[in-house]
C-alpha cells in the first residue's frame, strides 16, 4: 500500500523532472546565476544522482557520504546533456523497481543518513523517500526551472502550463 502511494507520485514528479532535465544546455552547464550558487549543471546533476538513492534507501539501513576509515563518497558529475538523462532514466529505473518490491513492513525500517559516522537524520524509510529524495528533487527541479528560465529556455509544464505554453 506504502509503495503504490509512492510510485504513484515517484512516476509522475520524475516523469515532470526528466522533461525539465532534457532541456539542460550543455554550453551553459558551468552558469551560475550568482558566485554562491551551484553551477547548472551540476544542479541538474545533483537532481540525477538524488534520483539513484531509491535503491540504497530500500535495500539498506544507512548511508554515510564520509565514512570513517573509508574515503568519501564521490557523485557523478556532468559531463554532457545525453549521459545526464541516461544516468537519470537508470535510476530512476532503479528505484521504481526497488520501489515496486518494497512492502509495507520494510517501508517502516528507520534508515539514517550519516556523515562520518555521526547522523545527520533518521526516518522510517517511506518518510526518507517521500522527504529526503522525492521532496528534495522537487526543490531543486524548481530551483533549475529558475536558472532554465534566467538563460532564456523554455520550460516544460510542471503542474500546469508555463509562459511558453502560452499563445
Amino acid at each position: 500500500m506504502l509503495a503504490e502511494l509512492l510510485l504513484s507520485q515517484f512516476d509522475h514528479e520524475m516523469a515532470t523532472t526528466r522533461a525539465l532535465l532534457s532541456r539542460v544546455p550543455e554550453a551553459s552547464a558551468s552558469w551560475k546565476p550568482h558566485p554562491k550558487s551551484t553551477s547548472l549543471g551540476a544542479l541538474a546533476q545533483h537532481i540525477t544522482n538524488l534520483v539513484g538513492f531509491g535503491p540504497l534507501i530500500i535495500q539498506e539501513t544507512e548511508r554515510d557520504v564520509n565514512p570513517p576509515g573509508g574515503p568519501p563518497r564521490i557523485p557523478v558529475v556532468f559531463s554532457t546533456t545525453s549521459a545526464l538523462l541516461a544516468h537519470f532514466d537508470a535510476n530512476t529505473t532503479a528505484t521504481r523497481d526497488a520501489l515496486a518490491s518494497a512492502t509495507d513492513e520494510g517501508l517502516m525500517v528507520p534508515w539514517a543518513l550519516k556523515n562520518g559516522g555521526a547522523v545527520i537524520f533518521s526516518m522510517p524509510r517511506a518518510a526518507v523517500l517521500r522527504s529526503f529524495m522525492i521532496s528534495h528533487i522537487i526543490h531543486h527541479r524548481g530551483q533549475l526551472s529558475v536558472y532554465l528560465r534566467m538563460l532564456d529556455v523554455p520550460l516544460p509544464s510542471i503542474y500546469g502550463p508555463t509562459a511558453d505554453d502560452a499563445r
